[in-house]
């Protein structure tokens, strides 16, 4: 008896199923999120592959370039045609176009420069975009408020121009924060201290373009994983009772730029997040 029950319940719901598709109803198919390179299928990777993506950039986003080509090294199946440029007329089939923008020190010409190459026709032809700034463009003196506010403003003012392409909103690189004796000292006689300082001013912008655009935009954030150690630790330093993320010393050779380990890692996730924008 319990097992005609339970075939009858089936027949029930196998029914229900063809009748609504009957109608013309569709079904509900949930999209997947990755998480990792591991999960990406080929299929994914094939859908990116056909995508125009425009990357404006300076120093540490050669870094990230040369990373991703260190990933498709190991997986073949990731066919992206990279080109430095910033010439519209390479934008008619899939491609990875990147380019230097603005001058480092100087975030708002990096905004300018992007949004112009955009409106020079980039922006009517690229499905992602997304504009990257060093992390000598946020120090010590700078004002995170001013840099964020002139970043949101470019961005929104591109989006009501280009609706159709998803921009991606990256935080700021960090640097190693070193702690010697000298700076023990500082801290104690109220002095500046310069090793802090500059990544203190870049958490704080990053913590404003976070609070902004996450969990509403494609957010790809940069600063937390190069200060994530392999085991999941954070690299960390305080000042003032505050904790404050620094790059991790392992990543980098020159305390700013990525190595090879930092910009693989880095790479990785970046390719994962452009994987799942394909879809």
């Amino acid at each position: 008896m319990k097992r005609l029950i339970q075939l009858i319940a089936l027949l029930i719901v196998v029914t229900s199923i063809i009748v609504a598709c009957g109608k013309g109803e569709k079904m509900e198919h949930k999209k997947v999120t990755y998480t990792s390179i591991k999960e990406v299928p080929e299929t994914a990777w094939k859908s990116l592959e056909g995508k125009k993506i425009f990357f404006g950039h300076q120093s540490v986003g050669f870094n990230i370039i040369d990373g991703i080509k260190d990933v498709m090294k190991e997986h073949p199946e990731i066919k992206l045609r990279i080109v430095e440029t910033n010439n519209p007329k390479d934008f008619d089939s899939g491609l990875f176009g990147h380019s230097r923008v603005g001058k480092n020190t100087d975030p708002d010409s990096k905004c300018d420069a992007f949004a112009r190459y955009l409106k020079d026709g980039i922006g009517g032809k690229v499905d992602i975009a997304f504009l990257k700034f060093c992390y000598v463009d946020v120090r010590a003196d700078s004002g995170p408020d001013k840099i964020f506010e002139y970043y949101r403003k470019t961005m929104d003012n591109l989006k009501k121009e280009y609706p159709k392409v998803k921009f991606i909103h990256f935080t700021v690189p960090l640097t190693v924060s070193k702690t010697t004796w000298k700076t023990i000292i500082k801290k104690i006689i109220g002095r500046p201290t310069w090793e802090y300082d500059d990544n203190i001013k870049r958490n704080e912008y990053n913590q404003l373009l976070k609070e902004w655009y996450k969990g509403k935009e494609p957010l790809f954030d940069l600063a937390e994983i190069e200060s994530t150690y392999p085991d999941g630790k954070r690299c960390t330093f305080e000042k003032d009772g505050k904790t404050y993320y620094s790059l991790v010393p392992e990543y980098t050779t020159d305390g700013g730029h990525l190595n090879e380990k930092g910009r693989k890692i880095v790479a990785e996730k970046l390719l994962v997040l452009l994987a799942n924008l394909a879809q």
